[in-house]
């Protein structure tokens, strides 16, 4: 008994120290080759912090440039990426940035930035997804690569070139006009514009991209909000070694339950397409985006099928970044329209002359000359400030 207990001890204690020396060569030594490496070509840093790298000076910064109020200007860089913007400052347009014990390597000299495009390696691969975007994303375009990235991407392009977004404005300028109606009951009142775009945005993808009902899709929608704020919460947070493999946060316990929710709600509208076609209600899954999802689910060649995690992780990117992308975009343009009223004439002058009283339609949308310098200007001002 005594020397199973002496063996049982040595044994803890050479795993102890096995682990020891794992979290000491990997949070420890790599980070600080790395940073020698780096030095030795001239690019400087901010002081790593053993285990949380830059995370906690960012954190720290990103709330301290969050609580003040923010002038109407286009100088947005030191508030919505004020560590950046900080190290720019002190250590030039390249240096090196650590997310964690990841290195970054940080490059904003646009001649540089030229010659690594110009890279014929082309060796640029997506880094690793970290455990709460995969909840948010699954497996889809974003976090996928090589050829199951080029088939996943070539049924989202099939589902929105011209000709089938031609055929959504009906149903966009129906949700449009519903949303100006309300607004007619609150003339000369205060209005949290960003919230009307929410709701406009969620019914016009479950309708246009689902062909589901603004409740169902809500519904996803809520869910997707839930975690994209955890997400937030957990940002620049750096796990602990070996413990965080076998201990969970309050988030992740949280996030897993959301992403099970999200999965049973996708799985509910994806079903309803499959018993209409099963019952003979309609001869096919549909050519929308979800049809196009669903009919590659049962596609009889094994080599262009989608298994059902690649049509659930596919519906929760659309869900969320067609939402979050356009509904911001719409905000973002009103409030500089509201601004510079000079252009919001021009744009209104254009819109009346071209339709009239009419509602919009594709032929005439081509002809929106100001409006789409509008659109270009400000979608790319937008891209920036949405980081």
């Amino acid at each position: 008994m005594g020397n199973l207990l002496i063996l049982f001890t040595a044994s803890l204690c050479l795993c102890l120290f096995v682990a020891l020396l794992y979290v000491l060569y990997k949070y420890w030594w790599v980070p600080h080759n790395v940073q020698f490496i780096m030095n030795s070509q001239g690019i400087r840093e901010p002081t790593f912090e053993f285990i949380h790298g830059n995370n906690k000076e960012a954190l720290q910064m990103q709330k301290e440039a969050s609580g003040k109020p923010m002038a109407l200007t286009h100088d947005t860089f030191p508030r919505v990426m004020p560590h950046d913007y900080s190290c720019i400052k002190k250590y030039g347009k390249n240096y090196l940035s650590w997310n964690g014990v990841r290195a970054q390597l940080v490059i904003t000299d646009p001649e540089l930035v030229k010659d690594v495009l110009k890279n014929s390696e082309k060796a640029f691969s997506k880094p690793k997804t970290s455990y709460f975007f995969k909840k948010l994303l699954g497996d889809s375009i974003p976090t996928i690569k090589s050829e199951k990235w080029a088939r996943h991407r070539k049924l989202a392009n099939h589902a929105f070139h011209g000709e089938s977004l031609k055929n959504m404005i009906p149903a966009m300028i129906a949700s449009i006009g519903t949303m100006l109606e309300k607004w007619k009951d609150k003339e000369g009142k205060e209005m949290e514009v960003f919230q009307e775009f929410r709701f406009l945005t969620s019914e016009v993808i479950s309708r246009t991209a689902f062909g589901s009902s603004y409740l169902e899709g809500e519904k996803i929608f809520d869910m997707l909000t839930k975690l994209t704020l955890i997400i937030g919460r957990n940002f620049y947070k750096a796990k602990f070694p070996i413990i965080g493999k076998f201990w969970k946060s309050a988030d992740e316990i949280e996030s897993d339950k959301l992403e099970k929710m999200i999965h049973d709600s996708v799985m509910k509208i994806v079903k309803q397409r499959e018993e209409k076609v099963m019952t003979g209600e309609v001869d096919s899954f549909g050519h929308d985006f979800l049809g196009l999802l669903v009919n590659a689910y049962h596609d009889p060649d094994e080599k262009n099928r989608l298994s059902i995690q690649d049509v659930v992780g596919e519906c929760k990117t659309f869900y969320f970044a067609g939402q979050e992308t356009t509904n911001s975009l719409l905000a973002w343009t009103t409030l500089l329209l509201a601004i510079y009223t000079d252009w919001q004439d021009k744009a209104r002058a254009e819109v009346i002359e071209i339709f009239g009283n009419q509602n919009p339609n594709p032929e005439g949308i081509a002809k929106l000359k100001t409006v789409s310098k509008l659109y270009k200007f400000l979608w790319f001002d937008f891209f920036f400030l949405n980081r």
